[in-house]
C-alpha cells in the first residue's frame, strides 16, 4: 500500500505519494538506526550504570528514584525510536495491564517515534519511561521498559493548531516563528483535538501531487476508522484547492499553502509536539 493512502486529507480516490524523496529528514532509515537529521539533535544521556560488586561483596539493592521530567511539550520535548516490540503498561509494574505494544515502524514504513514524558527507576533497579502512544484511541499514555527504546533526542519546536481560528503557529524555544492559515476537518470528519507529535516527513517533488510540497505524518488519528491505513492525520499541501484555506474542507488532515509548508516542514524536527485546540 502506498504512502499516500495513509492520510485522511484526500478524497476517496487517493493519489499515491509517488514523488517521495529520500532527502526528507526522516526518509526511510533502517529500523533501529537514527535517521539523518537536517538539524543538530541533542541526545539525552542517562545516568551512568552502577558498577558490579567486587568479589565477595553482596550486591546492593538500588534505591528507587523519583520521576525525572523528560518533556514539557512546549520548549523541550524528548522522543525516541523503539528498538524492540515491547508491552506498554498502564503502571510501571511488570504485571500491570498491557494497553499497547511498541511497534518498530509507522504505517508507511518509517521508524516509529514515541514522545517521552517522564522516567522512573523502581526499587529493583528497573528503569521505566512514561510516554504517549500513537494509535486508536487518541491520547493513550503508558509505561515501557527503558531497554525497549533507543537513544533519547530532544526538540525545542512546538506546533499549535486552532480549529476555530483556522491557523497554525510554529514556536521554537517558546518564541513564535510563524503563523499561517490552514484548512481543517469538515464537521462530518473533524480534526481531532489533543496533544500529538510529528512521526513522519515526506518531501514531494511532483507539483501535481495533491500533498505537494511536503506531508508531515502525525500521531493523531481521524474519525474515519475505515480509511486505508487507519486514518492518520497529516499536515500537507492544499490538495489543489488553495482557495479553501482558511476553512474546513478536509477529512481531518491539516492543509497549508505551499509557501507556508515549504518554510515549516524542513525546519521542524521529528518528535515535534503538535497541540490541536478548538
Amino acid at each position: 500500500m502506498t504512502a499516500g493512502r495513509r492520510y485522511v486529507g484526500a478524497t476517496a480516490v487517493v493519489v499515491a505519494l509517488a514523488g517521495v524523496s529520500a532527502t526528507g529528514a526522516q526518509a526511510a532509515s533502517p529500523v533501529g538506526q537514527p535517521p539523518p537529521a537536517q538539524q543538530p539533535v541533542t541526545t539525552v544521556v542517562g545516568p551512568a550504570a552502577t558498577p558490579p560488586p567486587s568479589a565477595g561483596q553482596a550486591p546492593t539493592v538500588p534505591a528507587a528514584t523519583g520521576p525525572v521530567v523528560l518533556s514539557n511539550e512546549s520548549t523541550t520535548t524528548t522522543w525516541a525510536h523503539p528498538v524492540e516490540e515491547a508491552p506498554v503498561l498502564q503502571h510501571p509494574v511488570p504485571r500491570s495491564r498491557v494497553i499497547a505494544h511498541t511497534r518498530l515502524e509507522t504505517e508507511d514504513g518509517f521508524p516509529e517515534v514515541y514522545m517521552l514524558l517522564t522516567s522512573f527507576t523502581d526499587s529493583h533497579g528497573r528503569e521505566w519511561v512514561r510516554m504517549r502512544v500513537a494509535g486508536r484511541p487518541n491520547g493513550r499514555i503508558g509505561w515501557v521498559s527503558r531497554s525497549a527504546l533507543g537513544e533519547f533526542h530532544v526538540t525545542h519546536w512546538l506546533l499549535e493548531i486552532s480549529l476555530s481560528g483556522r491557523w497554525l503557529k510554529a514556536y521554537i524555544n517558546g518564541k513564535l516563528r510563524r503563523k499561517a492559515p490552514v484548512g481543517v476537518g469538515k464537521p462530518s470528519s473533524p480534526t481531532p483535538t489533543g496533544r500529538f507529535w510529528i512521526r513522519e516527513r515526506f518531501k514531494l517533488t511532483d507539483r501535481s501531487n495533491p500533498y505537494w510540497p511536503y506531508a508531515l505524518g502525525t500521531s493523531a488519528y481521524s474519525t474515519l476508522t475505515d480509511w486505508p491505513g487507519g486514518g492518520v492525520v497529516g499536515i500537507h499541501g492544499d490538495f489543489g484547492e488553495p482557495q479553501l484555506i482558511p476553512g474546513d474542507p478536509s477529512h481531518g488532515c491539516v492543509r497549508m499553502h505551499a509557501k507556508d509548508l515549504s518554510w515549516l516542514a524542513p525546519r521542524v524536527q521529528i518528535g515535534t509536539p503538535v497541540r490541536i485546540i478548538r
